[in-house]
């Protein structure tokens, strides 16, 4: 079995760098999920925000790049390996943490269950 990193997007995903997936929709493996916020194409540390609140009451979590399975550019849909479930119950994203704290992105690699390098 290969060993893949969670913070990189897999090569079978057909992700293209310099695609912007912001607006795209999310399909957990169970449906519809939210829209992505902003992503990240930072080697070692590729991500989505994903907004999965209603209105204005919106709540934003981050998915690691290697949580993708399918990229649609044709549909603007990212399809991710996770439930609906699984994706409410992650840790919020915290812009401020995320530029301030060094490992904030650890968090996430415990939550998803990869350790990252």
């Amino acid at each position: 079995m290969s060993e893949f990193d969670i913070w990189n997007y897999r090569p079978s995903t057909g992700y293209r760098q310099g695609v912007d997936l912001v607006g795209y929709k999310v399909e957990a493996t169970d449906g519809a999920i939210g829209k992505i916020d902003k992503h990240s194409e930072d080697v070692g540390s590729s991500y989505l925000v994903v907004d999965v609140g209603i209105w204005i009451f919106g709540r934003r979590v981050l998915l690691p790049a290697g949580t993708i399975e399918l990229i649609d550019t044709a549909e603007k849909k990212v399809y991710v390996d996770r439930t609906k479930e699984q994706i409410e119950a992650a840790p919020d994203f915290d812009e401020a943490k995320h530029g301030g704290e060094p490992d904030y992105l650890e968090q996430f690699t415990r939550y998803y269950g990869q350790p990252h390098m």
